[in-house]
């Protein structure tokens, strides 16, 4: 028998998890709660037979194996906290918590609970980083010295509690940034950051982050292992398309780079360096957007037990966290 699933909010990410799980054939969709009837009524078009109620309170009362979080950032850590001490495992979209305080919260509980608990951490499943991630690990780019990343998005967020810190933990880069801190641990091993400086702007003003949601910020990490760790990322850079996404390795014998195409949010080449000359390593199509719901539902089905990797959703928070307070030094 499959693990019954709850849907807890179903705007357009939320569904495409939803769906991708039920594709994979996983998990049952047993429940959807979303505020939204516009919303309510389209996961129920995935999932005709789930029921659908008002509150995680009425979704926890069923006695599901787990709950899918796809709501407002505010809402993250008290939500799964709700339901992993309710028994239910836990994936939940980024921020899993709006600082590195909320994220430990969860993850100490997923951990009392003994619960499966991610964070849809997307990036490290698609095929270009599943490409690159092996090249470092295994020591053939050599000692990899240089990580370059950047995330800069056209648009900014549609939902207004993006704007507001109180409810969303800060702007771009808890937004779009934590993604390429994840991808850049991830790839490195979880090195230990010994130093973090950046910068943030509103507006291409220096903004202190007590003031407002930064819309453009740069970082700098330097780990144990010697690495530079340079991010970028925006909403609404005027760059001529609609998103710069990459994230570039860079070592003693050789280099490696994920980049977008054409602007897209969704098609990925990577690339391998020697020299002067470029080796293809993956090429669009790629449907990877779901790969780490269906990753999670899986697990789910075979062991819903704590996995000790949660404790790197941690370590990126820790991170975020003092990219924004070096912001505001």
């Amino acid at each position: 028998m499959s693990p019954r699933v709850g849907f807890l909010g179903t705007g357009w990410i939320g569904r495409h998890r939803m769906q991708a799980m039920l594709d994979g054939g996983a998990v049952e969709a047993a429940a959807i709660c979303d505020p939204s009837p516009e919303c309510r009524e389209e996961a129920a078009k995935l999932a005709p037979d789930a029921a659908r109620v008002e509150t995680l309170e009425a979704m926890l009362d069923m006695g599901l194996d787990g709950v899918v979080i796809a709501t407002p950032s505010a809402l993250h850590a008290e939500q799964a906290i709700a339901a992993l001490q309710a028994g239910a495992a836990v994936f939940c979209q980024k921020p899993l918590g709006r600082n590195a305080a909320e994220a430990r919260a969860v993850v100490d509980a997923a951990r009392s609970a003994d619960r499966l608990l991610a964070v849809d951490f997307s990036y490290r499943l698609t095929e270009a980083m599943q490409a690159i991630a092996p090249l470092v690990a295994n020591g053939e780019l050599g000692e990899v010295f240089a990580v370059d990343l950047v995330f800069h998005n056209a648009y900014g967020p549609d939902k207004d509690w993006f704007y507001d810190r109180a409810r969303s933990g800060g702007g771009c880069v808890i937004d779009l940034g934590v993604h390429l801190v994840d991808l850049a641990l991830w790839t490195l091993g979880f090195p230990a950051v010994e130093h973090v400086g950046a910068r943030l702007f509103g507006g291409g003003a220096p903004i202190d982050p007590a003031a407002g949601v930064e819309d453009f910020a740069t970082a700098e990490l330097r780990t144990e292992t010697g690495a530079t760790v340079r991010l970028a990322c925006s909403w609404r850079l005027q760059a001529g398309r609609d998103a710069i996404i990459e994230a570039q390795f860079y070592g003693t014998q050789g280099g490696a780079a994920l980049r977008n195409v054409d602007g897209s949010f969704y098609d990925f080449v990577a690339e391998r360096y020697r020299g002067t000359a470029t080796e293809p390593l993956s090429a669009p199509p790629d449907a990877w957007g779901g790969r780490a719901a269906t990753a999670w539902a899986e697990r789910l089905a075979d062991d819903a037990s704590f996995d000790p990797a949660a404790e790197e959703i941690v370590t990126v928070a820790e991170v975020i966290d003092r990219i924004y307070a070096s912001g505001a030094a």
